[in-house]
Order: C-alpha cells, then sequence, then structure tokens
C-alpha cells in the first residue's frame, strides 16, 4: 500500500531525513516512533503531500505522490497534531465543509456527518460551535474530518496528546474499529502503550533515520534487550561514570540516572545498593524496567520518548 525509497528533506542546512525508506501492507497498522525532532512529523508530512521532499520517491495505493498528487490525496486522510477546525462553526458545519473540499456529494456528505457525528459521540451538540468543545471533543471531530471521504490510508500524528481518558478510550475505539475494517493506519505517538496496543510493526526514527523496525517480539529479539535496573544519583560526575564502567560494562547514562542492564535482577539489584555508596554516590530513585518497547527504545535511542 505504502512505499517509501530513500527519503530526504533540509531544513536550514540540517537533514530532517537522511534517506527514510519504508514498505507498509494494505491493512497494516504501523507506528513510528522517536523523540521529538526525530522526524515524524516531516515524515508523516510528506508522505500525505502537505511538504515536498528534496528527494526519495513516495508510491500510495499504485500512485506515485510527485507525479500523481490528486490521486493520492483521494485515498488519504490526515489527522495532523494541531487541530485544523473553525471555532465559529458547529461541529456539523465544520464537516460539511472539510467534506465539501473532497468533493463528496452533498447528500452523502450530510450521511457521512451524521454517522461520524454518532460514531464520536457527539451527535448531540453537533448544532454547538467548536470553541465550546472540550480540547477531547475538537479531537475527536478533527479526526472525524478526515475520514469524510473514506479514506484507504489514515496518517495520525500524535491523536492523543493533551486529551481526557473518555475522549481517549472514544478515539480507541475507533481507530480498532477502522483497522478491522482494513483501513491502513501510520500512526505517531509519545505513548508507548498506544503503539503496543495497536501496531502490528514498529518503526523507531533518530534523527532522521530509521535505526530498527519490526513487530515488538521481532524487536525484543533483534536487540536483545535486558531487563534494567535504573538508578538516579544526586551527585553523577564523569568520574563516577567511569568507576561504574570498571565494575558493570552494560550500562548507559541518561542526565543523572544510569541504566544497568542485568540477566537477574534481583541478585545484581542488590550488588548496585551496596556498591553505588562506595564511590560517594547518593541514590535518590530505583526503577525495575521491565522489557518492553520503553526499554527497546531507550536501549537503541539513549532517550525517554518524551525527550
Amino acid at each position: 500500500m505504502i512505499e517509501v525509497k530513500n527519503l530526504k528533506k533540509t531544513y536550514d542546512g540540517r537533514e530532517a531525513l537522511k534517506g527514510i525508506s519504508l514498505a507498509i501492507k494494505d491493512g497494516e497498522f504501523y507506528g513510528l516512533l522517536g523523540p521529538n525532532g526525530a522526524g515524524k512529523t516531516t515524515t508523516i508530512s510528506i508522505l500525505s503531500s502537505i511538504l515536498t521532499a528534496d528527494s526519495g520517491e513516495v508510491i500510495i495505493g499504485n500512485y506515485n505522490l510527485e507525479a500523481d498528487p490528486k490521486s493520492v490525496k483521494k485515498i488519504i486522510g490526515v489527522v495532523p497534531q494541531e487541530i485544523a477546525l473553525y471555532n465559529e462553526l458547529s461541529a456539523y458545519q465544520n464537516l460539511m465543509f472539510w467534506g465539501g473540499l473532497y468533493q463528496v456529494p452533498v447528500t452523502e456528505l450530510s450521511k457521512r456527518t451524521t454517522e461520524l457525528l454518532k460514531l464520536f459521540g457527539l451527535e448531540d451538540r453537533k448544532n454547538d460551535k467548536v470553541k465550546n468543545y472540550s480540547g477531547g471533543m475538537k479531537r475527536r471531530i478533527n479526526i472525524a474530518s478526515a475520514l469524510l471521504h473514506q479514506p484507504k490510508v489514515l496518517f495520525m500524528d500524535e491523536p492523543t496528546v493533551g486529551i481526557d481518558p473518555q475522549s481517549r478510550n472514544l478515539i480507541f475505539e475507533v481507530i480498532e474499529k477502522l483497522h478491522e475494517n482494513g483501513m491502513t493506519i501510520v500512526y505517531t505517538t509519545h505513548y508507548m502503550e498506544e503503539a503496543e496496543r495497536f501496531c502490528n510493526r514498529i518503526g523507531i526514527i533518530d534523527n532522521g533515520q530509521i535505526i530498527a523496525e519490526g513487530t515488538l517480539d521481532e524487536l525484543k529479539s533483534a536487540n536483545a534487550v535486558k531487563e534494567t535496573i535504573a538508578i538516579t544519583f544526586s551527585n553523577l560526575e564523569e568520574s563516577n561514570l567511569k568507576e561504574i564502567a570498571s565494575f558493570w560494562n552494560d550500562i548507559k547514562q541518561i542526565e543523572n540516572t544510569v541504566h544497568f542492564y542485568s540477566s537477574n535482577v534481583k541478585a545484581d539489584l542488590s550488588k548496585l545498593v551496596l556498591q553505588c555508596p562506595q564511590l560517594g554516590l547518593e541514590i535518590i530513585n530505583i526503577e525495575i524496567l521491565k522489557t518492553n518497547l520503553e526499554t527497546i527504545f531507550l536501549t537503541l535511542t539513549g532517550k525517554q520518548l518524551r525527550d
């Protein structure tokens, strides 16, 4: 359904994308994860024809994006990070407006608008101005506006940021239903639990490059991720880190926290609790990180997803 070859993009002399290549199957739910500034939004913006790549090739649904952008736009829906609604219009009016841009016939558009308002739990508020909606309600309408023309591919760029639990759960239900009905979805998120819940495959992007890709099990296997003892110190210095490395070689520093990778957490934890104070280090927090997408991401990038 989607084929991306060697996609590159530069802003003001900075390489935002350094040759991204992807292949996403029809009906697949593909997660694109990365810290802020890694290239997620740039990638989504290019695939959805909002931005133009400097070089590379994008094929969506057998259409070449550069050669035939109109055909691509007919089969894709885009849910951007920013809310793209008119505050002075009602939810119904917003959806009718955006559906009109997709050239959906008026009778059909009115029917789809009503169906989507019901699907997103907003049928009773359809005539209220959007400016009076909560952030979660606006997010729901934002997603609904991308579905009016019944796209085959849906790009979703962090669609659940800053919303209430009720809206998040409703959006989850809708997303799962869309996927069950065969829609191809490309999804970026800052929430690991969302990626683990929804995605068939995951691509991890950092510094403009895909550094790992696969199912969750494949990522675990490929990177041999161990369980982690994450210890935060109040007074960590570079000299301390060298001393730690002299007796524990499988570590990674993230600010004042040191991640000790372990094959036997129970035995190793007691050793570390005894040894670190002998180096003059004051422990202020200890956390055991099980092997999951979060630990894989930390191992690969050295960053928290929300950095």
